[in-house]
């Protein structure tokens, strides 16, 4: 870990424990707080590739939402955004390369981070600092320990964190937990989760000078400047450890998450994982194959992916299915059914538009920033969530079975996994200490 020893995660456990940090905490979190009246609350866009266009989409439609800012240290995203503002009849915002220029405004009241994942945890941690609420894209972290302090930060400054699993707001995926809970399946023991889908090949590339509109030292931020890359810079940094966390990380969050609201789950106790990069002779280092297991009590939940073939797996390319010993309950994230034992569909949800649902999730985060109310996807749900993907790599790369402490936080007798539960991070974009 260096400079993120493990003294220093012993104590930011510890200090998350002394916070009273649990998976109980209640709608009282900011109960010190006077209750604000429902305000214009005034946002700023940090990235403006793929999300961050979509979250502009969201955000312009709730009607007390300013864009305020919007900051990508790429001046060639800047066109498309302000477009989109201006179709919504919006007023155009101020545009920034370092979103810590937004973050100096005292009339700002909260950041939205559409970065890279290996920005989420810094972005977010300093928004908190700087008085601001924070929308934080999935996976809400780039490891286990960024996680960790930025639900000590949201705690220790009171601010409002939502991350981006906008499913946390779907009624239809809400229902699935009270069915479950309802004795609908009868015992829960195992629980699949997949996304079949095909990635182009994304070739190798040498190292070459970065275009005059990217500001790339400030794209790199706390990663390491390994040199600028076309095929890395703005999407495939997904498949480099550096900066993104595979597709395990891009889109495993969604799958995991459900899975783990569906069984009511907190920490598995034991991890493994096996794949490889088997399809791809590319720049990519995370694995196109990967199958992921955690143990729960009681309950096996597996993760698998393939980013080269479509096929799909009960008629989905996304799913999560609960196997139960009276039925069996399939989602694709938008809706459910449910299957006796002899596969006779006996009941269903009605499907969620997803796009309707960006914006309700959006607007959940800016009804709390109001309210002062945690959010549907606060920090420490998002967390243990993401901590899946996190404990799956790790489990992957350090090619090992990994026994998993929750309570502490911590990985047991594994000096080379628990090695990956942290990251370095340069001089000036260091993760701060959340005392």
């Amino acid at each position: 870990m260096s400079d993120l020893n493990r003294r220093d995660f012993l104590n930011t456990s510890a200090g998350l424990a002394g916070l009273g940090i649990t998976a109980g905490l209640s709608t009282g979190l900011f109960a010190a707080e006077a209750k604000a009246q429902p305000q214009t609350v005034r946002i700023a866009i940090m990235g403006l590739k793929g999300r961050g266009r979509q979250l502009i989409d969201g955000f312009v439609k709730v009607p007390n939402a300013e864009i305020a800012y919007i900051c990508d240290p790429d001046s060639e995203t800047v066109p498309a955004a302000l477009k989109k503002i201006e179709a919504a009849g919006r007023p155009a915002p101020k545009v920034e390369t370092d979103f810590r220029v937004a973050l100096e405004d005292p009339n700002l009241h909260a950041l939205i981070v559409a970065a890279p994942d290996h920005w989420h945890a810094l972005a977010t941690i300093w928004g908190c600092q700087a008085g601001k609420d924070v929308y934080v894209e999935k996976p809400c972290s780039h490891n286990v320990i960024e996680g960790q302090r930025m639900i000590a930060a949201a705690r220790k400054y009171k601010r409002v964190v939502q991350v981006g699993t906008q499913r946390r707001t779907s009624p239809a995926m809400k229902s699935i937990a009270e069915e479950i809970k309802a004795g609908k399946l009868g015992d829960v023991n195992f629980v699949r989760t997949w996304i079949t889908s095909q990635r182009p090949n994304i070739g190798h590339v040498k190292v070459s000078e970065a275009p005059a509109n990217l500001d790339f030292n400030l794209w790199c931020g706390p990663g390491p400047d390994n040199g600028y890359k076309t095929n890395l810079v703005h999407y495939n940094w997904h498949w480099r450890w550096d900066y993104g966390t595979g597709e395990c990380g891009n889109n495993g969050i969604h799958g995991l998450d459900v899975a783990r609201w569906g069984i009511g789950g907190e920490h598995p106790r034991r991890i493994s994982s096996g794949g490889g990069k088997y399809f791809f002779d590319d720049d990519q280092e995370t694995p196109d194959t990967q199958t992921a297991t955690f143990d729960f009590d009681n309950v096996l939940v597996q993760w698998e992916h393939r980013t080269w073939t479509r096929r799909k797996v009960d008629g989905e390319a996304f799913g999560v299915c609960f196997y139960g010993s009276d039925a069996t309950l399939l989602t694709n994230g938008s809706s459910w059914k449910i299957f006796d034992q002899k596969n006779k569909e006996v009941a269903k949800s009605e499907a969620t538009n997803m796009g309707n649902l960006v914006v309700a999730h959006c607007q959940n985060f800016v009804d709390c920033v109001n309210s002062r109310d945690l959010p549907n996807a606060d920090i420490e749900i998002g967390h243990r969530s993401t901590q899946l993907c996190h404990l799956a790599n790790i489990a992957w790369r350090s090619r090992s079975t990994i026994e998993f402490d929750g309570e502490k936080g911590t990985i047991v007798n594994n000096p080379a996994a628990a090695e990956l539960l942290g990251r370095t991070y340069r001089k000036g974009f260091e993760l701060p200490s959340i005392a």
